[in-house]
């Protein structure tokens, strides 16, 4: 199963994962949102995504862009960004984008674009702090996120204790949660500009970021 999430409208980036995925041969791709916004290919790319993803999220900037909310609170790139791209956006991405939801659950696993503890609130999930708080607000034993573009993973031990897993491939513990930040399609924040995007083998329960060149 793959996860990928913030694409922004950045097609070349999501044909080269979507051409890793396929090498991969992965059975599931879930999409966490932000589909458009930035990037100059907003049409393209929600197409591709809805036909390439069992599961698709929507985040802050489709959100946006469906005027389903103001961007007033965006800062003034984005806001021009999203302005632009209400205009672009063609009568088939919007009626695609108006079906994307806002968080699914598929077997052990929660889908959210920004945090399950306030899915529309678009808050940041970060810090330790934040891990703790979100851990109480989903029932699984996973569950994944993008919105901040840094891949990120927290675990929460039996015991309460919360510590971070700084390997980009491990094996998740029986005993175990885990909250999963897949980073970025598009618009990668971590000094590495490859498109990122997460593996997890549902079966042997290993979990691995990829990073592609486009």
């Amino acid at each position: 199963m793959a996860v990928l999430s913030d694409v922004h409208a950045n097609l070349e980036a999501l044909e080269a994962v979507a051409a890793d995925l396929d090498r991969q041969r992965v059975e599931k791709i879930m999409f966490l949102g932000d589909v458009i916004g930035y990037g100059a290919d907003p049409n393209a790319c929600v197409k591709l995504i809805a036909r390439l993803c069992d599961i698709r999220l929507m985040g802050n900037h489709d959100y946006v862009g469906l005027g389903l909310e103001s961007p007033q609170y965006f800062n003034v790139m984005a806001q021009q960004s999203i302005l632009w791209t209400q205009k672009e956006l063609d009568r088939k991405a919007t009626e695609l984008m108006s079906d994307f939801t806002l968080e699914a659950e598929f077997l052990n696993y929660y889908f959210v674009h920004a945090t399950p503890e306030n899915p529309l609130e678009w808050n940041y999930l970060l810090t330790p702090e934040d891990a703790v708080r979100n851990f109480a607000a989903f029932a699984q034993d996973f569950c994944f996120v993008g919105h901040s573009h840094l891949p990120a993973v927290f675990c929460l031990r039996p015991d309460g204790c919360l510590t971070m897993v700084r390997e980009t491939s491990f094996h998740a513990e029986t005993d175990c949660r885990y909250i999963i930040n897949v980073g970025s399609v598009g618009q990668p924040r971590d000094g590495d500009a490859r498109a990122a995007y997460v593996i997890l083998d549902t079966e042997t329960r290993s979990i691995t970021h990829y990073r592609v060149a486009y």
